[in-house]
Order: C-alpha cells, then structure tokens, then sequence
C-alpha cells in the first residue's frame, strides 16, 4: 500500500522517495566533466590529478554537511538561499538568490546546448536549434507535471552513469588483472607510478587544473534542493550527504586509476574522452556511440536538474519581494500538481536564448561563456552558504544535537579560504579570466544596486 503523499503548507508535495534522492545525489556528483573532461586534466597533472578529485571532493563534502546541517534544522526550506537570507541578511540574500538563479540559468543554457552536440554525433544534419527546443520543452513538461516525475526522470539518468562507469572499472580491472596488451603498452596498475612527478607539466598546470576538476564538481548541491519536497527529509539529507565522499571515491577515483592503469598517463589523448579510449582498447568498436550517448543522458540530466533548481528559486525569490508586487502576484504560485508551474515556465523560457544564439555563434563558443560565467558564480554562492552556516551556529536555531559539521572549527574556515583560492586559480586558466573579473564587477556593481535598493525598502532605524 503506497504512502499517501504529504502536502507542504505552500501547497508543494513531498513526493520525492529516498531512492529518488539518493540517485539525484549520485546524479549531481557525476557529470561529463569525468566522462569528457577528465582526459584533458589527466594531460595536464598525471595521476596527480587524483588528488586534485580527492581535496575538491573532501570541501564539497563539508560544503555539504554544512547545508545539510541548516536544512536538517529546518527541512521546510525550499532552497539553501533561504538561510543565507535568514543569517546574512535580507539584502545579501536577494543578491545571493538573484545570483544563483541567473548562474542556474546560465547552467541549463551550457547542458542544452551540450546536448545538442551530443545529438549531432548520430544526426549531422539536424539544426542545433531544433534538438535544444525539443529537449527543452520535453524536460520543461517533467518539471511541470509533477516532482515525482522529475524524481523518477533522474532515476534512471543516474542509474545510466552508473552502469557506465562501472562497466568500465570492470573492464579496467579484467584488463589489469590479465596484463592486457595494448597499442600503447600493456594494462597494469604501475602505470600510475611510472616516472610518476607531482607537477609534471608544472606548478601553473597543476593549479590550473582545480578550476577543471571544480566545474566536475558544480551541481553537487542539487540535492539538497530537492529536501523540501521529499518524504521523511531528515533522515534523507543525512544519507544523501554523508554517502558524498563514498561516491567520489568509487566513482572519481575508481573510474582514474583503472584509465589510467591501462593507458599510461602520458599517452591518453586530452581532447577525446579518456572512456572511449579505454573502451576501444578493450576491443568495443562502438566506444564512441556508447558514451556519446551516457554524455547524453549526463548532460540531460543536468538539464532537467537545473530546470528543477531554477523553478524553486525563482518561486523563492518571488515570495521574498512585497506582497502587492507583480513578481509576487505572478510568480509565488504553487500549481495543483504541487510544483511551481509559473516560475519554472520563466526559468524554462529564458534557457531559450540558447537556440537563439545557436542560430548565429557556433555551440563550442555558447558553452564555453556560459560555462565560465556559471562556474565563477557558483564559487561566490559557495562561499556565502558557508558564511551563513557560521552565522546559523551561533543563532538560536542551532540544534546541538543535529547534523553537525565533523570538526567544524577546523574545516568551516579552511573551506571557506579554499573556495577563495579556487577562485583565485581561476587566474591561471587564460579562458577563465573574462568570466572571473566578470564576476568580480558583478558582485561589486549587483551588490552594491541591492544593498541601496534594501536600504530604500527598510530604511536605517538607528538613527
């Protein structure tokens, strides 16, 4: 006998089962950078480029157990943005939301146009504009039916990465265990350590290669957004959060040491994925097809993620303006079917600047903007969530007994000095400085807007 569904006082439905949670969590830590673009840091750091997963991997990890812990305090949260709000302040709130949602934006835009390169592989000649508007109205329909069909939707997107990465750790460890010949040597684990050199190609790579692997990373969070409409949502957030770091592990490391253990690092091409190389090794001539299409559903889940994220913020901001505001009259409203139809019609709607621009520009050219501004948006927003978490330790709301951040003393500022690190490495990378000073006069010029805006709404009432 199924569970009847629970309503939010918002009229949002906890609808979200723990298997759909757990499956988005695994969804939000896998992406194409592993299945694409891990070939080019391999290139760049060798198997040094484990440790670069692995410290990302362990701060996004206490990034996590931080938003956890604020959500398991109040699990009726739509959006981790509200408790930046609650602890930072109304004015750095609307900046923080604003700035998320338009990063969000930007995201949905870098995956729709991502697939319709992956499309394209199979069908050349269908325009880019076509596939981005049909995959954009189909997953704009998923979001608005229901949350449990979003739910079910990530489901088997994850479940395909999955199977795909370990399908290869397999292969790999068949390949290593029998000493596989290879064109370029032969499959064994001491490929890793071969010549092996901390910064092969330099101290400047190295570093370059943290923006890289953080991108990998982005979306990370995307769980905990779905809190507010999940059943039993505290005993949710704990797993899903905690089984972060495990996940990396198997699925980061795991799938880099078995590539590299039959290709040696030296010889893997950085343009092309590292999966397909292995595959083909492995004697599958369709390797190409088969993770063009796992990129595919990687990037179609993103896609549908990020229509999801971008709707309940939206919905988020709207209910944070006055009452008699049109944003709020239009916006703030939950459809019958439990989700917020207005403000994912808007968010969706805006994502179709990208066919628009696939019309004039080529798609590498659109996804390497839009990318690039997402990703130095997202350090920004990181960095606040962590701010406000210090602020939520020392605020009533604290629960002394919850989901506590492991050491926090400790981590809570080391993670907050390396988010300011990464986007200081941002500097490093020739295409990522645009979008990194980019950044820099957002926050100034956006931010000091909003604060003069707040200060107009509520007036100083010190003096």
């Amino acid at each position: 006998m199924k569970s009847k569904i629970q309503e939010n006082q918002d009229g949002t439905m906890r609808a979200l089962s723990n298997r759909h949670v757990q499956m988005i969590a695994i969804g939000g830590t896998i992406g194409t950078g592993l299945f694409l673009g891990s070939g080019s840091t391999i290139s760049k750091t060798g198997p040094s480029v484990m440790l670069i997963y692995l410290v990302l991997g362990l701060f996004f990890f206490f990034m996590m157990r931080g938003i956890g812990e604020m959500f398991y305090s109040d699990p009726s949260q739509h959006t981790f943005v509200s408790f930046i709000s609650r602890y930072l302040g109304p004015t750095v709130g609307h900046f923080t939301g604003w700035t998320y949602w338009i990063g969000l934006v930007f995201v949905c835009m870098a995956e729709l146009s991502a697939t319709a390169t992956y499309v394209r592989f199979w069908f050349p000649s269908i325009p880019a504009w076509i596939i981005e508007v049909v995959f954009l109205a189909i997953l704009a329909s998923v979001n608005l039916i229901a949350a449990r069909l979003f739910g079910e939707a990530e489901f088997w997107f994850a479940m395909i990465k999955i199977i795909a990465i370990l399908a290869l750790i397999f292969t790999g460890i068949f390949m290593m265990f029998r000493h596989t010949v290879t064109p370029v040597g032969h499959a064994t684990i001491s490929n890793l350590f071969s010549n092996f050199q901390l910064f092969p190609h330099g101290g400047v790579n190295f570093i370059a290669a943290f923006p890289m692997v953080f991108f990998a990373f982005m979306g990370i969070e995307f769980v905990s957004i779905t809190i507010g409409e999940a059943k039993n949502p505290q005993t949710v957030i704990k797993k899903a959060v905690n089984e972060t770091l495990i996940r990396i592990l198997i699925f980061y490391i795991g799938a880099l040491t078995v590539i590299m253990g039959i290709i040696p690092w030296s010889s893997i091409t950085p343009n092309s994925s590292p999966f397909v190389q292995v595959l083909k090794l492995a004697g599958l001539p369709a390797a190409a097809a088969v993770i063009n299409f796992v990129v595919l559903t990687s990037a179609a889940s993103s896609l549908n993620s990020c229509i999801f994220s971008a709707g309940r913020h939206f919905y988020q901001l709207a209910t944070e303006v006055p009452e008699d505001s049109w944003m709020r009259k239009t916006f703030a409203k939950i459809s019958k079917n439990g989700v917020p139809a207005p403000a994912i019609i808007f968010s969706a709607a805006l994502v179709l600047i990208t066919p628009l621009i696939s019309l004039t520009n080529g798609l590498a050219s659109v996804f390497t903007i839009v990318t690039g501004i997402s990703s130095d948006m997202y350090i920004i927003v990181y960095t606040l969530a962590m701010l406000a978490h210090r602020k939520y330790r020392q605020s009533a709301d604290f629960l002394p007994n919850g989901f506590l951040m492991p050491a926090y003393k400790i981590m809570s500022p080391l993670t907050i000095a390396f988010f300011v690190v990464i986007f200081g490495s941002l500097f490093f990378v020739p295409e990522d400085i645009i979008g990194a000073v980019g950044a820099i006069i957002w926050t100034a010029v956006f931010g000091g807007v909003t604060y003069l805006h707040q200060r107009k709404l509520v007036p100083d009432t010190d003096q």
